[in-house]
């Protein structure tokens, strides 16, 4: 099965009544300093500072009843796992959250606060999978996968209709890659509502699998990958390396100061705070490494959530 259009017309009125429709915001300096029109898709002011909640909530609303009884569970230590936990609190079901014992505090403290039931293991990948096999098992909760579900990547494309509707004469849109969820939502919701729609995902050179991927032809895994963009250290997925690879243009990555400089400027002339994941997309523009001179180019601000203890500059 692959995601439609369809697919994300009816994310869209599912979710509706429980997610923020995010503003679309301008400035002019930063149109200045990369020569072109930038509308911003402000993700970073969705609930739980991320789009993550837009896919979470399509999976937790799509659950019959019967399913939904038994709660719902993933692993991850961060925006997803926050994101899971208070959809699943909103339409008043369990959330079992399996988080490594070295995700930040602050993570820890949302995903308890909205009400997830946290389980701690070991920070390995292998610790990961097989507690969240156990707890799958034990309560018959459904597996809800960051990233590698159909309803998610539905979900997250939902960001992009939005876009459009306010924005019709868009001619590229960017978008972040980690896992691929967001950018293959993007991708189908902007082909297929205007033929011709460029799409560019951004990724650290970092943590550049994605790139490879494209050049190989096949998933290259990440490898130790070692970037200030948290968010976007995952591996693609089985469906999402496919809907990428038919329709994202091209991958462009960017240089971990590109990010903080370009993360500086939003948070000092935009007076908004989005992270590093987030500044992945102004990166490409900030570098030139591609002519997107004097088009309008949409970008999705992935996400918001900073440690402020711990800042880059």
């Amino acid at each position: 099965m692959t995601v439609t259009i369809q697919d994300i017309h009816e994310a869209t009125k599912r979710i509706k009544p429980y997610i923020h429709r995010t503003p679309v915001l301008t400035n002019e300096s930063l149109n200045q300093k990369v020569g072109a029109n930038v509308f911003m898709k402000c993700e970073n002011l969705q609930k739980i500072g991320a789009f993550k909640f837009r896919g979470a909530s399509n999976a937790v609303w799509s659950l019959t009843d019967e399913e939904a009884k038994r709660g719902v569970c993933t692993h991850s230590s961060g925006n997803h796992a926050q994101a899971l936990a208070l959809a699943a609190k909103m339409r008043g079901i369990p959330a079992y959250i399996v988080m490594p014992s070295n995700a930040p505090q602050v993570k820890k403290d949302a995903v308890a606060g909205y009400g997830g039931q946290i389980t701690y293991c070991e920070p390995t990948l292998e610790a990961r999978e097989s507690n969240l096999e156990k707890v799958k098992n034990e309560t018959g909760a459904t597996m809800i996968h960051p990233y590698n579900n159909e309803k998610v990547i539905a979900g997250q494309g939902t960001a992009t209709l939005e876009l459009l509707e306010e924005i019709p004469n868009l001619d590229v849109i960017i978008a972040p890659i980690g896992g691929g969820g967001l950018i293959s939502g993007t991708s189908i919701a902007a082909t297929e509502t205007k033929r011709g729609m460029r799409v560019i995902g951004a990724e650290p050179e970092m943590a550049d699998d994605a790139f490879r991927s494209m050049k190989a032809g096949k998933i290259m895994p990440s490898m130790n990958p070692n970037s200030i963009a948290d968010g976007l250290l995952s591996s693609l997925g089985s469906l999402t390396f496919p809907i990428i690879q038919e329709r994202v243009e091209q991958i462009v990555t960017v240089s971990e100061s590109a990010m903080i400089e370009s993360m500086k400027f939003i948070w000092e002339r935009a007076k908004i705070i989005i992270e590093p994941s987030s500044a992945t997309v102004i990166a490409v523009l900030w570098e030139k490494k591609i002519d997107l001179a004097g088009l309008n180019v949409g970008v999705i601000l992935s996400g918001g959530n900073v440690d402020l203890g711990k800042l880059y500059w």
